[in-house]
């Protein structure tokens, strides 16, 4: 398949773009060094702060670092009332972050059209989610409230030779605050419409002139956005707890020692969706408010719906000498969620899944780091032991009455050596260099196993279920993955201001088992089964240009970039007929290795400070991914296939003017921030369905008061102002069941909220 004369020539102009934009910077530079622009209303260059990240493991300004990342300062968040992970992803180019279908608390993440929106043990995600450096094996509980952090890093891209996990599509870095050396005491309360109530508590105090321990406690609460039509339950409703603790130990100068635990408890009701069909054999009708429900499950194994999840770690950093420090990074984590899934949302028992995920990690990382006059650079170990189980019941009506227990046990233990360097020649030019060794052992234990009758079967919670048919029983599944991957960058500074980039990357993701695939129903050779799916791997390009103007009061991030994607990993379920009768009777967990993909796309993101009180933000982001080669039963069906939470144009505006206001004799300000937010047209699976969301904005708008001391902020904030109804995900299964499943899950109204934080 050959690029169409407009793709072309979109390509062409963004390589037009960048290399003017390259040419303007110089133009610039030089303007700015022979007339030597004057401050804004009486700025100077100092008042303008720089941001800093650890993208490479070491301390960078954004401008400086030749990777393509957005960081978010614990100040924007509060100012802009950002809730939880899933609404940055407004402000992100080429970035999709959600709760995942019928769930509140299951993170789908997308990035650069790579991701993986299956939580089911056995697949892993194409972009990594780090709590300071941890990186969380599951998606289950990582759709994380945001309090207790200093910034939030998003890298795009594939992510190997920097960190201690390898993810293919890029990583989202939680950095959390650490204590400071005076007592501080911090207290956020909010509440809002649909009778929202959050607070935070936050304490830190030294212990010694060594020790620092912290606190923060956390409760988040609303009612849900609709109802439940048959049981009187809330819909889209929220009730979560939340610990942190830490101990932060200083014995000397160069040793730094963190402990910490932490741990939530989401108690919310079970999400359920929208039909958008009515009932094929009651004739029920499509529900008038997208947030309600008539679903009638209610509990997976005698539990109501419930996720846990807790963690400890330990960090210590020991600085050799100005040059050399070290790292240790020690983790271990635990969930568990019970899940009470009512596929076609209506009081009958037509398509229902209780289910139940346990998953539990072990990591250790060692790394080094140096930083000299001419050359810097990270090397490191890393040792993952992770443990992923599920199973659950799919209760199906029909022709064919029947209950489908599965069970998937899915162990990982991978290792990897990696390192990246870079070299300055010059003061303005330098040359990074990096690799990664990587080694992903999968093992697996797979049963799957159909009962008569509609009332589940004996793993979870009918003992007098009567069997009728094994489909799989595979035990002791194993393999093995290596790969090597290097990624090599040139950047080179015009001047201190304007940095242009090249650089080639690739991305590795193991291969492993569906742990629903079904042998009988597919008629599956049992060794094609044991041996599982691919790797899959992924090669991109990144043209780059990172620029400041007018004495970086205007900043600009401008990235193209090209990547071939290989064998990449698609698990889904599909419905099949096991009899032959012509009506589709069960379904099989089908992961297909698509064998080629391209994808290119453009990424802009610009600030501008256009006086010391008025800022404009934004970015804008151009994506093209399409596959090449699609094998289904000997066809290739590329053509028939779309990528899925990959919307081709995204885009975001948001501005910020600062009013000085006294208030209650004290000094302050008034910020009256506003946005807007606009993703295209976005496919939830890779073939075309009334899933489908059609392109749509989103308005959000903030008023915060700030005493000039920091102490107390006190803000309004308003979320999606023109209620806009839009499809986050959904369960497609229009052939099952009596009622047939066709039902949509939707992103959060209009919702309007008041804050207030004070810091003692």
């Amino acid at each position: 398949m050959h690029l169409t004369t407009q793709k072309k020539k979109l390509v062409t102009h963004c390589a037009a773009a960048l290399l003017a934009l390259s040419s303007g910077a110089m133009g610039a530079a030089h303007a700015q060094q022979s007339s030597g622009a004057p401050a804004l209303d009486g700025e100077s260059a100092s008042d303008v702060q720089k941001v800093v990240v650890t993208a490479r493991r070491r301390e960078e300004t954004l401008q400086d670092v030749p990777v393509s990342v957005t960081a978010f300062s614990a100040d924007q968040l509060s100012k802009q009332g950002v809730p939880d992970v899933t609404a940055l992803a407004l402000a992100l180019p080429n970035t999709t972050l959600k709760a995942s279908r019928a769930t509140n608390s299951t993170l789908t993440a997308f990035i650069r059209g790579v991701g993986q929106a299956d939580p089911l043990a056995g697949f892993e995600s194409g972009v990594g989610i780090y709590i300071d450096d941890i990186y969380l094996a599951r998606p289950q509980a990582a759709v994380a409230d945001i309090y207790d952090v200093e910034r939030i890093e998003v890298l795009r891209g594939p992510q190997g030779t920097l960190y201690g996990r390898n993810t293919i599509g890029g990583a989202v870095k939680y950095v959390t605050r650490k204590l400071g050396p005076k007592t501080d005491i911090r207290l956020r309360g909010t509440v809002g419409n649909y009778g929202q109530k959050d607070a935070v508590v936050t304490l830190g105090t030294p212990v010694s002139d060594t020790l620092r321990i912290g606190a923060t406690a956390a409760r988040f609460k609303r009612d849900g956005f609709g109802k439940n039509l048959y049981t009187g339950a809330e819909n889209y409703d929220k009730d979560v707890h939340a610990l942190r603790l830490s101990a932060e130990f200083t014995p000397t100068p160069d040793l730094f020692i963190r402990v910490a635990a932490d741990g939530t408890q989401d108690d919310s009701s079970p999400k359920n969706g929208h039909r958008l069909t009515v009932g094929r054999t009651s004739g029920a009708p499509i529900l008038g408010n997208e947030f309600d429900t008539r679903a009638s499950l209610t509990r997976a194994q005698g539990h109501e719906q419930e996720v846990t999840a807790h963690g400890v770690s330990a960090l210590i950093e020991y600085r050799l000498n100005d040059q050399f420090s070290f790292k240790s990074i020690t983790a271990s984590r635990k969930d568990k969620s019970w899940a009470p899934i009512d596929f076609d949302a209506l009081p009958v028992v037509d398509m229902e899944v209780p289910a139940l995920y346990k998953n539990e990690q072990f990591s250790q990382e060692f790394n080094a780091t140096y930083t000299g006059d001419r050359i810097q650079g990270v090397a490191g170990v890393y040792y993952i032991d992770a443990q992923a189980y599920n199973k659950f019941d799919t209760i199906l009506a029909g022709a064919f009455p029947s209950s489908t227990f599965t069970s998937g046990d899915v162990g990982t233990k991978a290792w990897a050596a990696y390192i990246d360097g870079s070299y300055n020649f010059t003061d303005a030019l330098s040359l990074s260099l990096g690799g990664r060794y990587t080694v992903d052992k999968r093992s697996a234990d797979i049963y799957r196993q159909i009962f008569l009758g509609l009332n589940g079967s004996p793993g979870l919670g009918n003992p007098n279920a009567i069997p009728f048919r094994v489909d799989t029983d595979m035990r002791g599944l194993e393999r093995e993955d290596k790969k090597f991957t290097p990624r090599v960058a040139v950047n080179y500074k015009f001047n201190a201001d304007h940095n242009v980039y090249a650089s080639y990357s690739e991305g590795f993701k193991g291969g492993g088992f569906d742990p629903r695939i079904n042998i009988a129903g597919l008629r599956l050779p049992v060794a094609e089964a044991r041996r599982g799916y691919s790797p899959e791997t992924i090669e991109t390009v990144e043209l780059g240009l990172k620029s400041a103007f007018n004495g970086g009061r205007i900043t600009t991030n401008t990235a193209l970039f090209f990547s071939d994607y290989q064998d990449v990993q698609i698990p889904g379920s599909v419905a099949i007929d096991t009899n032959g009768d012509g009506r589709d009777d069960s379904f099989a967990g089908v992961t297909t290795n698509a064998g080629k993909a391209k994808i290119r796309g453009f990424e802009f993101e610009a600030v501008a400070n256009l006086t010391r009180d008025f800022t404009l933000a934004g970015m804008y982001s151009y994506i093209d991914a399409e596959y090449r080669e699609y094998i289904i039963n000997n066809v290739n069906v590329a053509s028939q296939r779309v990528f899925q939470n990959t919307p081709r144009n995204s885009g975001n505006l948001r501005a910020n003017y600062d009013i000085a206001l006294p208030l209650m004799g004290h000094n302050g300000k008034i910020s009256l921030i506003g946005s807007v937010s606009y993703k295209g047209a976005t496919n939830q699976f890779e073939t075309v369905s009334l899933l489908d969301q059609d392109s749509y904005k989103l308005y959000d708008a903030s008023i915060i008061w700030t005493r000039a001391d920091g102490k107390i902020r006190a803000g309004i904030h308003g979320k999606n102002l023109s209620d806009e109804r839009y499809k986050t995900a959904g369960y497609l299964f229009p052939t099952l069941g009596n009622e047939g499943t066709l039902t949509a899950f939707y992103g959060n109204p209009r919702t309007v909220s008041a804050t207030v934080e004070y810091r003692f």
